[in-house]
């Protein structure tokens, strides 16, 4: 069969790497830092969240970035809340926001509320201006579920876009072959998807990491955000975004490093465009 990275017209032993910055839409802090990163850094792709607090702002400030939809069910933060873009009583916690945590989710939604805000988390990017370029879910929330991902399926069929999902060594653990299916129905990912580890220094890690990359493509997330008093007053974790910036906008070190590796970057959009060829 053609590797994915023939069939984006490179070597099929090739080693691609596609680099995603979620969170676009959740603070002031994180839109300034995913456009940062996609502007002057070496991101290749983002992930909005539609229905986050800041969401608006980041598409006035739109100008044809390659940005997905990152499909939004929870609030995970205790005092940093948002909800539905429907009404969607199934998908609401005791605060009147998305439930934190994902098992809540999977307990409590009703799936054709979770299909009907799904939907119109979509709609609304491409209402704002978006060229949306893919699917990707909030904390894993659509893929690990048969159920839940037969929703993210459905919208990436319909909409003809390429789709987040773990490698498939998740596929185990979630008891079904997601993979597999999304194949069947021509829907592209990424062969991999992987997380910069956290412990060390960021340019080590990510030095290692491009030194191992397997032949096809991989997916690295990131959450880059601005350090400000906004970002540290609301998001525990604000000390990795600040970290993912630094990562992000190293673009010299990390163009350096890519080559050095013999790796290459490709983007979502790229996926798209070859899934719709």
């Amino acid at each position: 069969m053609t590797s994915l990275a023939e069939a984006l017209g490179h070597a099929p032993d090739a080693r691609l790497l596609l680099v995603t910055c979620d969170d676009l839409g959740v603070s002031y802090a994180t839109n300034a830092g995913v456009y940062d990163a996609l502007r002057t850094g070496v991101a290749t792709s983002a992930g909005l969240v539609v229905p986050g607090p800041w969401a608006r702002e980041a598409a006035a400030s739109y100008r044809g970035e390659d940005v997905g939809a990152h499909l939004t069910l929870n609030a995970e933060y205790d005092l940093y809340r948002w909800g539905p873009v429907t009404h969607a009583p199934s998908l609401l916690d005791g605060d009147g926001g998305f439930p934190r945590t994902v098992v809540d989710l999977w307990e409590h939604a009703d799936i054709d509320e979770v299909r009907k805000e799904c939907r119109a988390q979509v709609e609304r990017a491409v209402y704002w201006g978006f060229d949306v370029s893919h699917l990707s879910a909030h904390l894993g929330a659509l893929e690990l579920r048969p159920e839940f991902f037969d929703v993210a399926l459905q919208l990436a069929v319909e909409f003809r876009l390429p789709l987040r999902l773990p490698g498939p060594d998740h596929q185990r653990n979630a008891g079904f072959p997601f993979r597999e299916l999304a194949a069947q129905d021509r829907v592209l990912s990424p062969d991999r998807l992987v997380r910069v580890p956290r412990g060390q220094s960021a340019r080590v890690a990510l030095d290692r990491l491009l030194q191992g990359l397997p032949p096809g493509v991989t997916e690295v997330v990131l959450r880059p955000a601005r350090d400000s008093a906004e970002l540290r007053a609301v998001m525990p974790d604000w000390p990795a975004r600040v970290e993912d910036l630094d990562i992000a906008t190293a673009s010299r070190y990390v163009h350096a490093l890519a080559e050095r590796a013999g790796v290459a970057l490709t983007s979502y959009r790229a996926l798209r465009e070859l899934q719709r060829s």
